[in-house]
């Protein structure tokens, strides 16, 4: 992952943080043993900003659109209230599979539910309302996972979608990877929509927060 503030700065920010418990951190190694692409774990900057998003919101319900190996759900079940939950989807049959041993060992297994299956089928058939979303799925779907989800948000809801700078190559028109033009087309379309407020952290590799207008909730 390139830096997108000064060198250095990531890993300091990352030192000045609460640490991971051991738990986690055992989950990270084993994950970069198991899986391909073991950077697609959030992270313990990205963890600690979901708690802190779910220690304030305080949701019931937590949707998350992309599993991986449960290191972004078992953070989250852990800053839950008494009642809250997270439901997590992934289409990756493996992933879903390491997730769920994972999240059994972890003590949080009776707070997540994994479902396997395309996170869109998945939005559909849930009932909601989501209080609290986490999209850390495929980029070139964010938009299509944004107007699904906006009629489904709970009052006071509120959407984390990660790796929206995507390295910094978002800001170079040059680049046309179709992950990196449906971001762009993501990032243009949230920040001018008047149902919504948005603002885009330059944690890691971008997370913006999203939140509806009152006249768009349920």
């Amino acid at each position: 992952m390139k830096l997108v503030t000064v060198a250095g700065i990531d890993e300091y920010a990352t030192r000045s943080t609460s640490p991971e418990p051991q738990f986690m951190i055992d989950l990270t190694e084993q994950t970069k043993k198991d899986l391909d692409d073991p950077q697609m774990i959030v992270g313990l900057q990205g963890a600690r900003l979901l708690q802190a998003l779910i220690y304030s919101l305080r949701p019931n319900l937590v949707l998350e659109i992309g599993t991986f190996s449960g290191y972004s759900s078992i953070s989250m079940a852990a800053a839950l209230p008494p009642n809250g939950r997270v439901i997590s989807c992934d289409i990756n049959h493996r992933h879903v599979a390491i997730a769920r041993r994972n999240i059994e060992a972890s003590g949080h297994a009776d707070r997540i539910t994994v479902e396997l299956g395309p996170a869109l089928d998945t939005i559909e058939r849930l009932d909601g309302p989501f209080d609290f979303v986490f999209m850390d799925a495929d980029k070139t779907q964010y938009l299509d996972y944004f107007e699904a989800l906006l009629p489904k948000l709970g009052r006071h809801a509120m959407i984390a979608a990660d790796n929206t700078l995507w390295n910094g190559d978002v800001m170079d028109e040059s680049i046309v990877d179709i992950e990196v033009k449906k971001l762009r087309e993501f990032n243009a379309a949230v920040s001018a929509d008047p149902r919504v407020t948005s603002v885009l952290l330059t944690i890691r590799d971008g997370i913006t927060l999203i939140w509806p207008n009152s006249s768009t909730t349920r």
